[in-house]
């Protein structure tokens, strides 16, 4: 790795990104990875894109299925992030998903986003693949689960981090 390899690395770091599993099939097998590197493009028409490395399974299963998932992740899904980051056989054992729309959607997931591959370009060691939203949802009171300088986070609002101060000012007795 170059220097500005390494910095670039720990720059872009410090840019707060979500946390998304992208799911596919790859024939009867279910396919899935964590992804940080996922986008809104358009609204018209709905259109979003998802960045995947050119040597990982989930590239070759979106290329051949041309069609994917985006679930959203949500606050305490750090594991589920970990486990679909690992190499594994069969990462979807023991989850709760679903298949009404061609692709695997995890039940747990805050949002989930079901398209058709409307465009593959080349971007480096990745490809970026641009999909045709053909359905979505979402699920109201979850906060996203976040990626910030390779460590698992949250949003705290103003309100919570007012009331956390003022329970540890209780606690102190001032």
């Amino acid at each position: 790795m170059t220097e500005l390899q390494r910095r670039y690395r720990q720059a872009i770091g410090r840019f707060a990104t979500g946390v998304t599993v992208i799911t596919t099939q790859d024939g009867d097998r279910l396919v899935g990875m964590t992804a940080s590197a996922v986008a809104s493009l358009s609204l018209e028409p709905p259109l979003l894109l998802v960045c995947i490395s050119n040597r990982l399974p989930t590239h070759r299963a979106l290329e051949q299925s041309r069609q994917f998932g985006v679930n959203v992740l949500g606050e305490g899904d750090d594991a589920l992030a970990l486990r679909f980051a690992t190499p594994s056989d069969d990462k979807f054992a023991g989850l709760d998903v679903h298949l009404d729309h061609g692709v695997p959607l995890l039940d747990r997931a805050i949002a989930r986003f079901v398209c058709d591959v409307h465009e593959c370009l080349p971007g480096g060691d990745h490809s970026i693949f641009i999909g045709a939203i053909r359905h979505c949802e979402h699920v109201p009171g979850r906060r996203p689960l976040l990626y910030f300088a390779s460590g698992f986070g949250g949003i705290q609002q103003v309100h919570d981090a007012l009331g956390r101060t003022a329970e540890l000012l209780g606690m102190t007795g001032i």
